[in-house]
């Protein structure tokens, strides 16, 4: 009988860890080709604003390319999740974080010297070596375990007490974080990207199980008949628009490297802890493998946050002339040598590059530079003699 057993162990064991690759090498295979997807999606419209070519993207037959490529890209990482334990998937996206890096550097066609090249690219080439170790560790101590995701194991995960409270407790801090967004104007970028990741965790969970089902449907007993599986897919669908929302409201308020380094490690926790608790996925691991997944995971996001770091570059400042209005409407140039990085939006009748022509409106106040005081000057307006500097 102890032969049995240990023999019947040893095969779920071998199949486990079959799973796992299959899904880890789909997951990488997927993150690679959506970084691509997106590089090239980017080159296509940088030649179309290049060329000054008047077609719109989405008649050009790269960007189109790279459309297939992120299709297909995703459908890699959906079908990933029904092979290997959730806990192993969610992190690989460090991948996509380092194939875009590499594929940036080469689509910069930039020449530099020696010492300028290794001062600006030093922490991205330090953030992928520790990334790309950090994904070894975290891969090769992950979680081997792997349940077939039928409609009956779901559903006893989804009554089962704790998801439950890691549901209740989930809904609670959203709700408490929601309120501080909205109504307290709080936008801080923590606060967002935290909404992000608490609908993140039910998307992963809900993801793994419409994927397992379809894959199992395939393979053997069809599970498209139960309604959990419709239940997981609604829910999957609905938390993914609603992360989206709360993304494009971060991106118009911070920096995107930020927002990709601060989601990814926010986005990768809760899906680590989500994995834990409704799948158990962690239930039949010993302690040092945990400690050196966690490790691995760690130098991961240390490793993303440099190669993201060296991307937040302040926008070069580029001298521009303004046009200061005196009484009598005498106007001086001004020279802007410094101070602002992006020259100055001005509203009303006023616009960049030349004046309208509204005589029935009244001029509006231009800005005026505030470190320097402007004495209205007897001359004619516009004269070339009056150039001054910030």
């Amino acid at each position: 009988m102890n032969g049995v057993r240990m023999a019947r162990e040893e095969g779920v064991t071998a199949d486990s860890y079959t799973e796992n690759l299959i899904g880890t090498l789909l997951a990488i295979f997927g993150n690679l080709l959506v970084s691509i997807s997106v590089s090239i999606q980017k080159q296509s419209h940088v030649a179309l604003a290049g060329n000054k070519d008047p077609r719109q993207y989405y008649y050009t037959k790269t960007w189109w390319s790279g459309l297939m490529l992120m299709v297909l890209g995703e459908g890699a990482l959906f079908v990933s999740y029904a092979f290997a334990p959730l806990s192993l998937i969610a992190p690989l996206n460090a991948v996509s974080v380092i194939s875009s890096s590499i594929l940036g550097f080469l689509f910069l066609r930039e020449k530099w010297k020696a010492q300028e090249f290794l001062k600006r690219y030093i922490l991205t080439f330090l953030g992928c070596a520790l990334t790309a170790g950090g994904t070894y560790l975290f891969v090769t101590f992950g979680p081997n375990s792997h349940e077939k995701l039928n409609a009956e194991n779901i559903v006893k995960h989804v009554i089962g007490w704790p998801f439950l409270l890691y549901l209740l407790l989930g809904i609670i801090t959203f709700c408490l974080v929601l309120y501080f967004y909205k109504q307290q104007n709080a936008n801080y970028l923590v606060l967002i990207l935290l909404l992000v990741a608490l609908l993140g965790s039910v998307t992963v969970i809900t993801v793994k199980a419409v994927s397992g089902m379809i894959v199992l449907s395939i393979l053997g007993p069809l599970q498209l008949s139960y309604p959990i599986f419709y239940v997981m897919f609604v829910c999957m669908v609905a938390t993914i628009v609603f992360q989206a929302s709360f993304l494009a409201q971060a991106s118009h308020l911070y920096d995107s490297s930020l927002i990709a380094c601060v989601n990814y490690i926010f986005c990768t926790t809760f899906a680590i802890v989500a994995g834990a608790i409704f799948y158990q996925e962690f239930n039949h691991e010993d302690v040092l493998h945990i400690c050196m997944f966690l490790l691995g995971c760690a130098i991961c996001f240390f490793g993303v946050f440099l190669i993201t770091k060296s991307k937040r570059k302040v926008k070069a400042f580029e001298p521009y002339v303004t046009m200061d209005m005196a009484k009598g409407m005498t106007c001086i140039p001004t020279i802007h040598n410094k101070g602002w990085a992006v020259q100055p939006d001005y509203n009303g009748s006023f616009s960049y590059g030349a004046l309208e022509n509204n005589d029935s409106v009244a001029p509006v106040p231009l800005p005026v530079d505030q470190e320097l005081s402007v004495s209205p000057s007897p001359v004619s307006p516009c004269q070339p003699s009056e150039l001054k500097k910030d």
